[in-house]
């Protein structure tokens, strides 16, 4: 009967709490500012300039330095972010370097942080799919990384899902052991996932809130303590989020968030020595990342994504579509984007290629369907397609000039999309296929043919490539499929009628392949691999046998 009240009183406390806790939430909504937010999406201007300032040691901390940031969109300076340098680093690496190997908890170890992580996810989740909350993340974003609503809101969208899908009891679900007899009675061997401890985390601009969010949860579900980087162009987003999970239950200490760039990063993560850093960027940062930090790290690097068309023809407005989108879309600035297109001739008879051209042309800058490219310059990129057309046979299908009438600044590119016809035969010779296979991380790619038995020709450009990332094999002929998927490796392959390569929600892996150093985000496949390692208890309790003696030496 006690055992009963006392149940009855815990879910009461904890019901009074959960009230209090959305009263108080929907109480400030009628005010000016979400409850947790610091800015304005909107009134970010030259005359309201935004701050973002560090975490650490749970405190909000500003720095010695500010470096100002310039709106991709006029150039005006509209965001200061407190960045800190080389001599800033020691209370980040204090903080780190308190966290244990063990982690902040684990299957043994405060297991009632599973739950409270649960607790939190909920929480967030509700909060974000709330119109209000929803619309100021997505404009936020456009306003630092500029691509469409629709685009910016599917990145807002993915992120609430994957914190719905890991409410309840999914975290400590995450950590579920196994056991396995032993070779005598009183044995028994266990499996359990256990967390690095101190963990950091790098991510890039052009996913400034569904990346950081979901590899960062992924990290504290798992025990360990995260060290946030996110670049500093689009920091902003992750800042308040961070404001808005800790507004939602997160301990303010779980979690360490610096602006830095990325020598100082370097230096911290040297310093610190984190057991674990998950880096999503450039495949140079990554290698000489991987060097430094003597292997303890997992890579979401760049990816020179494919696409194949099968020999069926079908549906050319869905798979014009599909390919402007997974081309085109943010500029081109996704590391799943469609790099090139390998088509069969069936379909180079078709009215494919006009057809997306058609839809590539409707793209403006008023609704940011095209935009800046915040990693390339306009002269970098018209530079490499006057090099791709100097290749025999080659020729520009659409694009290929700068966006006209705006006001996005220098130090960003500015591209109409773009698409360049190069022979099959052409990509393979040595002297081209470096060239042709670099990745322009911008509204460009590379469109080319093949006939029926040259398939083996695409499948060994296939094979020469460095990155395998994303991919999309399209065709309904199961044993087109089957030769295609069979003879590649991308890590998240789309394949049918339907198969795209960029696009990625929640419900599925995303990540590379062949590479054990290949990182994977928002399942629980992902999280278990990149935030957690296996540990084995081999329990060994007896009874000894009534007749056991000392045995001769071995």
């Amino acid at each position: 009967m006690h055992r009963i009240v006392l149940q009855r009183e815990f879910r009461s406390r904890a019901s009074q709490k959960a009230l209090s806790w959305f009263n108080s939430f929907y109480l400030s909504r009628s005010v000016h500012s979400l409850p947790f937010a610091t800015v304005e999406a909107e009134g970010i201007s030259g005359s309201q300039p935004a701050e973002v300032q560090n975490l650490v040691k749970g405190k909000w901390t500003g720095s010695a330095a500010w470096n100002t940031l310039v709106d991709p969109l006029n150039g005006e300076p509209f965001i200061k972010v407190a960045e800190v340098d080389e001599t800033g680093i020691q209370p980040f690496v204090e903080s780190l370097s308190k966290c244990p190997k063990h982690g902040l908890h684990n299957p043994f170890k405060s297991p009632e942080r599973y739950l409270l992580y649960g607790d939190i996810s909920a929480k967030a989740a509700h909060i974000l799919s709330l119109p209000k909350v929803s619309d100021f993340f997505t404009r936020l974003i456009q306003r630092v990384s500029p691509k469409s609503y629709q685009q910016a809101f599917g990145e807002v969208y993915v992120t609430q899902k994957f914190l719905e899908n890991f409410s309840g009891d999914q975290v400590r679900f995450l950590a579920r052991s196994f056991a396995v007899p032993g070779n005598h009675i009183g044995q028994q061997s266990h499996g359990y996932r256990w967390p690095y401890g101190p963990v950091a985390i790098i991510t890039p601009f052009n996913f400034p809130l569904e990346i950081p969010v979901l590899q960062l949860m992924g990290a504290l579900y798992m025990g360990n303590k995260p060290v946030l980087k996110v670049d500093s162009k689009v920091s902003i987003v992750m800042e308040q989020m961070m404001r808005l999970l800790h507004y939602c239950g997160l301990p303010a200490d779980d979690v360490d968030f610096i602006n830095s760039d990325g020598k100082t990063m370097n230096k911290l993560l040297m310093e610190a020595n984190p057991r674990m850093t998950l880096f999503t960027g450039s495949s140079r940062v990554a290698e000489k990342l991987a060097v430094d930090l003597k292997g303890r790290i997992k890579l979401e690097d760049a990816g020179f994504d494919w696409k194949i068309l099968g020999p069926d023809v079908e549906e050319v407005d869905y798979v014009a579509w599909v390919c402007d989108q997974d081309a085109y879309a943010c500029s081109g600035q996704k590391c799943s984007a469609q790099s090139i297109l390998f088509m069969h001739e069936n379909w180079s008879t078709s009215s494919l290629v006009s057809k997306i051209q058609d839809l590539a042309e409707r793209r403006k800058l008023a609704d940011l369907t095209i935009g800046p490219v915040l990693t390339v310059t306009t002269e970098a990129m018209l530079e490499h397609k006057t090099k791709l057309l100097q290749i025999s046979g080659s020729k520009l299908l659409f694009g290929g000039e700068p966006l006209e009438n705006h006001s996005i600044p220098t130090i960003y590119g500015a591209l109409k999309p773009t698409a360049i016809y190069i022979p099959l035969e052409e990509i393979l010779k040595e002297a081209n296929y470096e060239l042709v296979t670099k990745e322009i991380f911008g509204p460009f790619q590379i469109i080319t043919d093949y006939k029926k038995d040259q398939l083996p020709m695409v499948l060994d450009a296939l094979e020469r490539m460095h990155a395998h990332l994303t991919a999309a094999v399209v065709s309904n002929d199961p044993i087109f499929l089957q030769d295609v998927i069979g003879n590649t490796v991308n890590g998240t392959t789309y394949a049918g009628l339907r198969a795209r390569t960029t696009g990625a929600p929640q419900n599925h892996w995303f990540g590379p392949a062949g590479d054990p150093r290949g990182a994977g985000i928002g399942t629980p496949e992902a999280i278990k691999l990149v935030w957690s390692c296996h540990r084995e208890i081999i329990y060994d309790f007896g009874p000894l046998p009534r007749d056991w003696e000392i045995p001769p030496s071995t």
